[in-house]
């Protein structure tokens, strides 16, 4: 699927008005350009933006470079051709990454092996358990009848020691090495490029699906300062294959493993002779598009209590270490104010938790909406309607899906600890000219920042979400749940 959860894209970040044209202009940079021309590939995976300056172009002097004869020739169905000025794309960082002399990744995170730690993640209904430099394991956990505890597990992956008295940190050795000798992978995280160190792990369940050939999983560590070697997401890549990230601030001393905003790379395309200074094509989509946002953006105007929700919106900062934004997974610091105060601004929707990393940041206000959005110094807000809270909607999903999950304390009772809400009726996706919809799951996550909310966006299915919300505001009322999962102020 495309990425920023279903916008219209093909590499280009959205809004990318007219695929045909577009698609077929980052298609065409792989190709041979005019008077045999090899130019080089440009990844998908780093965020580009058409321009169209007309006749007079000023190149910008700082960031990405470009050369007078990096350009393709484009035409349009309609036989409008433009003179396309490609950048150069490069990294910023060889200098510090080639003095550096310190440890190698493998010796960074041989702490997390050697300390016999695990990290968790709940869904809901499978429990992931990542024991750095042991194991991975998926569990599900029911309680029958006479207290009888039945557990349903699957290994997905051993670590495979090839010495059997060799340290858990010694295990990482052959990927330094590896690494060493070719470039860092990287993998798109919320449309942004990351580095990550591997960890190979086999040996897991046998799988029945591939003639019970064992489980297998690659661990991804990726730099994340404020981290506490927290799993991202857990992804099945391929029947029984697996692919685990791990947040870890362990890896930051590393340059080579810092995290980088990727800029938005601008291509500008100059009009040839006999043509208009934009294809007349992407003129008429772009006032087909501004007329169908007025509607939607006139409504919201008028619903919003605009002085109380600008003092708040306004606190709702990424938090960012010397100049870069930090990926953070949607973690941000939210508003001081008193649990008290902040449970009800939450609960009546005027609070917003927001959140995200990369192109795209997201808004979830309980009761009301899910917004998916970006912005730009010049082309301002662009966003779109995940999902919309109606209560009859969510209630008739809640009687075929589970709104609640408890966790079984030791003691024998029962306690919440996950409540999932369902927002539909989003904006239409071009993929399947059907309208988002979203399930919202609340989770309780202690912290040691009482005001702490991390935000992540799955997409399981083409425009079906799942955004996880996690914060320990969200313990505070989560036993409040009634049988629909809806949360109240705690009397």
């Amino acid at each position: 699927s495309r990425r920023g959860g279903g916008a219209a894209g093909c590499g280009l970040r959205p809004p990318c008005p007219a695929p045909a044209l577009l698609c077929g202009l980052l298609a065409a940079v792989a190709a041979v350009a005019e008077g045999g021309r090899a130019l080089p590939q440009l990844s998908d995976d780093i965020p580009f933006r058409v321009n169209w300056p007309g006749t007079e172009l000023s190149l910008p002097t700082t960031g990405v470079l470009y050369k007078e004869d990096n350009y393709i020739i484009m035409t349009t169905v309609d036989k409008e051709k433009y003179k396309c000025l490609l950048p150069l794309i490069a990294s910023g960082n060889e200098e510090e990454e080639k003095d550096y002399k310190g440890p190698t990744p493998g010796e960074l995170l041989e702490p997390l092996f050697k300390q016999s730690s695990c990290s968790y993640r709940i869904e809901s209904y499978w429990t992931y358990e990542v024991c750095h430099g042991k194991h991975i394991r998926q569990y599900h956990e029911e309680k029958e009848t006479g207290q009888k505890i039945n557990i349903q597990e699957y290994y997905l992956g051993n670590m495979i020691m090839r010495n059997p008295l060799s340290e858990p940190g010694e295990l990482s050795c052959a990927s330094d090495l590896f690494l060493s000798l070719s470039q860092i992978p990287t993998k798109n995280i919320e449309g942004q490029m990351t580095p990550y160190y591997p960890v190979e792990l086999g040996n897991g369940t046998p799988c029945s699906l591939r003639q019970n050939l064992p489980r297998s999983s690659t661990v991804m560590y990726i730099c994340h300062p404020e981290a506490k070697h927290e799993i991202l997401s857990v992804a099945e890549v391929t029947t029984c294959e697996y692919e685990v990230v791990i947040l870890t601030p362990l890896l930051c001393n590393h340059p080579k493993y810092r995290f980088r905003a990727s800029p938005v790379n601008d291509i500008f395309c100059q009009s040839l002779p006999g043509s208009p200074l934009k294809p007349h094509n992407l003129e008429q989509l772009e006032k087909q598009q501004e007329m169908l946002k007025m509607p939607f953006r006139r409504v919201k105007e008028e619903e919003m209590p605009s002085t109380k929700e600008e003092k708040f919106s306004s606190i709702h900062k990424p938090v960012a270490v010397g100049s870069h934004q930090l990926l953070t997974v949607g973690t941000t610091h939210i508003s001081k104010l008193t649990d008290e105060q902040l449970i009800k601004e939450f609960l009546s929707g005027s609070y917003c938790f927001h959140g995200g990393v990369g192109w795209w940041k997201y808004e979830f206000c309980y009761g009301k909406y899910v917004h998916q959005y970006h912005e730009d110094k010049e082309s301002g807000k662009t966003s779109v309607v995940v999902g919309t809270w109606s209560r009859e909607e969510h209630i008739e999903w809640s009687r075929k899906n589970a709104a609640r999950t408890f966790y079984l304390r030791e003691d024998g009772t029962q306690t919440v600890r996950m409540v999932s809400h369902f927002y539909g009726n989003g904006d239409v996706c071009d993929l399947t000219d059907k309208p988002r919809q979203v399930t919202v799951k609340l989770k309780c996550k202690e912290s040691d920042s009482p005001h702490a909310v991390t935000i992540y966006m799955l997409e399981p299915h083409s425009c079906q979400y799942i955004l996880g919300v996690e914060s320990p505001v969200i313990c505070k009322i989560l036993d409040t749940a009634d049988e629909y999962g809806l949360l109240s102020v705690p009397s």
